[in-house]
């Protein structure tokens, strides 16, 4: 799965691609990190404008929405381009898995579910690399950009509801927060990871009879492909009732997690301590390091297809690399 990385013919995409990819992704954190500012000073003046008329022109306040549409074009500019790179990148890891399986072909067409393996399973793993992966990126890169910025502005919040006085307060109930629901969703969805790994392997089996049963009459007969989909039925009904807690788990903790650093700053607000700037700057900075610390809970469905996906083709590889020329080899 990673000849992309040692094969020179995939050197240049493979090395300065990747180091293209972290560049633009670092780039576009810190326009977001601009953008981040902007709400600050926006949101003050906005609440000048409101409180004290005519305080703030026409001019400054469209002057303002300007500012923010040059960093929002330019951040959307590298966005799309990074985009549009990424992809190929990815199918350059694809064609360069798929480029080893033609190459091997006269071994891997005797291994059970070869096809399927080199066609369908390529391109699964190809676009969950590029979500999961550039995900991942941008999730790093935003908590190493907001953290310090989150550690600053929460030297005012110096005091939480029940807790009392804790120093850069935020910072601690956004880690704490993030670890709580991740944790709660690891447990919640331990099972997934199995389940979606024999969904496949009962599809494929029913799919795989269905194929034979278009070339030979003898198979593909009313009783064994109703048994064959009567596994598939179950294995199905089992992944929907384990998601039906996960999701509830899931969605319960994200929606609560909405009003937490409003919780956090109340105090502060009732108080009046604070801008309606800073609150928008500090709420958004927040909403970014806690969303980074979520990565695993905001892709967990993701990342259980993946692993099934990983470990099929862990197994054909393996298969593969230990079968003779005709040696018929039978993998699930």
């Amino acid at each position: 799965m990673f000849k992309f990385f040692t094969n020179k013919r995939w050197f240049l995409w493979s090395i300065f691609g990747s180091s293209l990819i972290l560049i633009s992704t670092w780039y576009q954190v810190q326009l977001d990190v601009k953008i981040n500012e902007w709400f600050g000073e926006f949101y003050d003046t906005l609440q000048k404008a409101l409180t004290t008329p005519g305080s703030v022109s026409e001019g400054e306040f469209y002057a303002y929405l300007f500012t923010f549409g040059k960093i929002a074009g330019l951040w959307i500019l590298i966005n799309v381009f990074t985009t549009f790179f990424t992809e190929h990148w990815v199918f350059r890891w694809r064609t360069a898995m798929a480029d080893y399986y033609h190459k091997n072909w006269h071994k891997a067409r005797f291994i059970e579910g070869a096809s399927q393996r080199v066609q369908e399973d390529t391109l699964k793993f190809a676009r969950f690399l590029e979500t999961l992966g550039t995900g991942f990126l941008d999730s790093l890169m935003t908590l190493v950009a907001f953290t310090p910025i989150l550690w600053v502005l929460s030297k005012q919040i110096t005091y939480l509801p029940i807790i009392g006085e804790v120093n850069h307060a935020l910072v601690w109930v956004a880690i704490l927060s993030a670890l709580i629901g991740t944790i709660m969703l690891i447990t919640a969805g331990i099972k997934l990871p199995g389940i979606e790994y024999n969904i496949q392997k009962e599809e494929a089996g029913y799919r795989k009879e269905l194929v034979l049963g278009e070339d030979d009459s003898n198979k593909a007969n009313p009783i064994t492909i109703n048994q064959l989909y009567n596994k598939v039925r179950l294995i199905h009904y089992k992944s929907y009732f384990h998601y039906l807690y996960f999701n509830a788990v899931k969605w319960s903790y994200l929606q609560a997690m909405v009003i937490v650093p409003y919780i956090a700053l109340a105090p502060t607000i009732v108080t009046g301590a604070i801008t309606l700037g800073f609150v928008q700057q500090i709420a958004r900075a927040f909403s970014k390091v806690e969303t980074s610390l979520q990565y695993l809970v905001r892709n967990w469905h993701l990342i259980v297809e993946f692993i099934s996906v990983w470990k099929r083709l862990s197994e054909f590889e393996a298969k593969l690399n230990s079968a003779k020329e005709d040696e018929i080899i039978t993998i699930k």
